[in-house]
């Protein structure tokens, strides 16, 4: 009989390492911002071999929880910087970039992406990051 589980992933920030909201338009900015999608991947990538998530699914559900440090007023929206090199390293790579491959792709064929979810601070706690991926154990292919 198929179970869906959900399996929650620690992230290693206090808080979101890419804004809608960064600008520049500088190379050192682009190069910057470049280094930081791809440490973003990276990340990705060891925490799902360290979580011993599947790959070859058919279908995952991966939402990010935050939970600032203070009840300063935050967008959701804007958590979708770091969000999506989240999602694509947890889908297959391409050339030259980094992937698990729990979905061959994390176009909504294969990966739902729930809006991410600001969680209220808890006093004398900092800030924390972390994602909830939710997939059927029926559909597991490797």
């Amino acid at each position: 009989m198929p179970d869906i589980v959900t399996v929650t992933i620690e992230l290693p920030w206090s808080r979101p390492l890419l804004s809608m909201n960064d600008r520049g338009w500088t190379k050192g900015a682009a190069m910057a911002k470049a280094a930081k999608v791809r440490e973003i991947r990276e990340t990705a990538v060891a925490l799902a071999i360290h979580a011993g998530l599947p790959q070859g699914l058919d279908y995952v559900r991966v939402q990010l929880h935050y939970q600032p440090r203070d009840s300063r007023r935050r967008d959701t929206d804007n958590l979708t910087a770091t969000a999506k090199p989240l999602y694509d390293g947890l889908a297959a790579g391409g050339k030259n970039l980094a992937g698990y491959g729990l979905v061959p792709d994390d176009t909504p064929e294969y990966m739902s992406k729930p809006e991410p979810v600001i969680h209220p601070p808890v006093k004398g706690e900092g800030g924390r990051m972390w994602l909830e991926i939710t997939y059927n154990t029926e559909e597991q292919a490797a």
